[in-house]
């Protein structure tokens, strides 16, 4: 994966016995930060610096913390408050919010709408016609679930979002791929919840001329002013495609209490403040599984679902998720958010390693 592009980790995690109503947090941006009243185990928290310190951890960039709406733990291991941080696929999730936006703004009539439909200057160039195509839906980039074929987990795949890279035209790469195909062995399974997940970040970036289509702007403008401003995020770093396109794959940039908003937002059912800037329902909804991805995954709305082990129990966390190994997680029933950033690209044991330190030490640090 290049640098500049993969953006994506914020997970959201949902303790088993129900959630917790969320507290009331800052309206623009976090206090100083203070383990008083957040029922965190200093010592556990400590002993996480130090073992990332001496170099147990790679790469790790910063570890916050909030608990009961409130900043309880900001450790900065590389950089400070202000740096920028690149958390690739992460990205993707701020796009499913934005999706969100656009259709109760009644921008976008919703996730059922026909993504060609869209896109006609697309449509009329396009190759590998197929009536597959002409059904493919936001939903179904919303995903990873399109006809196209399209998967990044696969070097050879023709989608593969190194291949994009190469070209101008991103959006008319992506919808000019054939469809995918599958050999079987006797009678197919079907598939959990209907769909055959394939990690696509081209779709992704797709739904960026489609917000802009149904929206009347580019991407980062409406984000701006109906998700970034309303939080007190001042700065934001968007990567672009050769046509000056906003990639809503990944490469977004923010700070990490600026990530924590975002997380907190999600942990607030989609409230800030006084101001409800989501509907409630799309973040149920879009924060559901529609996907299997393995065993232990599935996938909603460009959320990822997980569950991680918590004082003998199961925690099942949806989440933001980048190269790196970048995680942005929220736990409800606990009151907690946190974000794990990284710059340990394309590593192997990239993701196993925030893991770690997400159970091993931050949920392992709630009282239980």
């Amino acid at each position: 994966m290049r640098p500049l592009v993969m953006s994506f980790a914020a997970v959201v995690l949902l303790a088993i016995g129900g959630t917790a109503a969320p507290s009331p947090v800052e309206p623009h941006d976090w206090a100083a930060p203070t383990l008083a009243g957040s029922g965190l185990d200093a010592e556990r928290l400590a002993a996480m610096s130090a073992d990332i310190r001496a170099g147990k951890f790679e790469k790790i960039g910063s570890i916050l913390i909030a608990r009961h709406g409130k900043l309880a733990f900001e450790a900065y291991y590389d950089g400070d408050a202000s740096t920028l941080r690149d958390t690739r696929s992460a990205t993707k999730s701020i796009t499913s919010i934005l999706v969100g936006i656009a259709i109760a703004d009644r921008k976008l009539t919703g996730v059922s709408a026909r993504v060609l439909d869209l896109l006609p200057d697309h449509a009329a160039r396009l190759k590998n016609p197929d009536p597959r195509k002409d059904a493919i839906t936001v939903e179904d980039f919303l995903t990873m679930s399109s006809a196209l074929e399209c998967d990044d987990w696969n070097d050879a795949s023709r989608g593969n979002e190194e291949r994009m890279y190469l070209v101008e035209d991103w959006a008319q790469f992506i919808l000019d791929l054939p469809i995918r195909g599958r050999g079987y062995l006797g009678t197919p399974e079907k598939p959990a919840y209907g769909r055959n997940f394939s990690y696509c970040t081209g779709g992704v970036f797709v739904l960026s001329e489609v917000l802009r289509k149904a929206t009347g702007i580019a991407v980062d403008d409406f984000a701006k002013a109906r998700l970034f401003a309303p939080l007190g995020i001042g700065t934001a770093t968007w990567f672009y495609s050769p046509l000056g396109i906003p990639q809503t794959g990944g490469g977004l940039r923010l700070a990490s209490r600026d990530l924590l908003k975002i997380a907190q937002l999600y942990l607030n059912t989609g409230r800030w403040g006084s101001t409800q800037l989501v509907d409630p329902e799309w973040v149920r909804v879009s924060t559901m599984p529609h996907a299997k991805i393995d065993e232990e995954t599935e996938y909603g709305y460009l959320w990822w679902l997980k569950a991680f082990p918590c004082h003998g129990q199961k925690v099942h966390a949806f989440f933001m998720s980048g190269n790196g190994g970048n995680k942005v997680v929220v736990v409800p029933s606990l009151d907690l958010a946190v974000v794990l950033t990284s710059t340990n690209y394309s590593t192997r044991g990239m993701h196993q390693q925030t893991e770690k330190l997400l159970t091993d030490y931050v949920l392992a640090a709630v009282g239980p």
